[in-house]
């Protein structure tokens, strides 16, 4: 396993994070715990988690999550952890968690982080992000900018004001983003920089061989403000694996109606089976060809994976051991020319 400086910080984080959305939904604690055990023995020092977990975000399942990691972290050397966990930004459907109102205020992130480090059994959260913006943006699928769909918001200097305070309280060490757009990285950064506010070091956004739009604007964005990318959905939501090919195949896009919409795209089928193709061509896995194509990207600091079994986990941590070669990754671009960003 190797180890990658995160941003401008001092957090030198593994090149693969386990993410956990899955624990207290398709995994019981003890399952999570195994997970968690395994991927530290296998050299993960990350992990990631958010406070509406697991998914799909529902009232009577929100915060168990956080809570499982809490009970498996309190038995562990903390300072070798490195823990990362998500705020909830602006919407108008979760209703039920604090209440609906999830705009990033004093408030809401004050109440958001002590819940978090209740349930997660710590003083203290290496790298705190905003799940998703305060503003308005289009998130998930959505193709293109609505103006009308614009909203008041949180300007970024209070944001960054709010966040500048629970550090130098030592509830949070550094400041991450997801699902942020070029403007909205911009605008943080700019705004630390003359404010002398805590800046970002990481924006947690989707990225995969079915997506790869963050390398139209993010890459040079993030690239020139030293700004790390934690990719998730390196594997399309499973779809990469190939299991979806056929029919009633198992997984989250078939257990939970509509979860997976954005993923319902045209020419997503088309392009997986390109993609499995190539891996069978090189006597690959498709699951670890996608995986280690995300990882081989220069702006990927570290590759979010999650699994619903030991054993997939097991295949998704071995990717770390494989390197593409360059006529593989000129197959894998020749598909990619073929069937562009299907899932943006």
């Amino acid at each position: 396993m190797q180890y990658k400086k995160l941003g401008n910080s001092d957090l030198q984080v593994s090149e693969l994070c386990l993410g956990t959305m899955t624990y207290g939904q398709q995994n019981t604690i003890e399952e999570a715990h195994q997970q968690l055990d395994y991927a530290i023995y296998c050299g993960i020092n990350f992990i990631d988690t958010a406070e509406m977990y697991p998914v799909p975000p529902q009232a009577q399942t929100q915060g168990k999550t956080e809570s499982y990691i809490g009970e498996w972290l309190v038995k562990q050397q903390r300072d070798q952890i490195i823990l990362a966990t998500k705020i909830a930004g602006g919407s108008t459907r979760l209703k039920w968690l604090r209440s609906g109102n999830l705009r990033i205020d004093r408030t809401n992130v004050q109440q958001a982080i002590d819940d978090s480090l209740k349930r997660l059994k710590t003083d203290y959260i290496d790298l705190y992000q905003i799940h998703w913006p305060d503003r308005y943006v289009p998130l998930f699928g959505s193709p293109d900018y609505d103006v009308t769909q614009e909203r008041e918001t949180t300007p970024f200097l209070e944001q960054l004001e709010i966040f500048a305070d629970l550090i130098k309280a030592g509830k949070i060490r550094y400041l991450g983003l997801s699902n942020e757009t070029p403007f909205g990285v911009c605008e943080f950064c700019h705004i630390a920089e003359k404010m002398n506010l805590p800046k970002i070091v990481s924006i947690q956004n989707a990225f995969s061989l079915v997506n790869r739009t963050f390398h139209i604007n993010l890459a040079e964005t993030c690239r020139f403000h030293n700004v790390s990318l934690l990719a998730y959905s390196p594997l399309g939501f499973g779809t990469l694996t190939g299991k979806y090919l056929q029919k009633n195949a198992q997984g989250r896009i078939n257990l939970f109606k509509g979860f997976g919409q954005r993923y319902d795209k045209q020419n997503l089928t088309e392009a997986v089976q390109a993609y499995v193709n190539v891996a069978q061509k090189y006597n690959l896995s498709p699951a670890q060809m996608a995986l280690a194509y995300v990882r081989s990207r220069w702006f990927v600091t570290s590759t979010i994976i999650g699994a619903t079994t030991l054993e997939q986990l097991k295949e998704n941590i071995n990717s770390a051991e494989i390197e593409l070669s360059r006529e593989i990754l000129q197959n894998i671009d020749a598909v990619h020319f073929r069937y562009p960003n299907p899932t943006p």
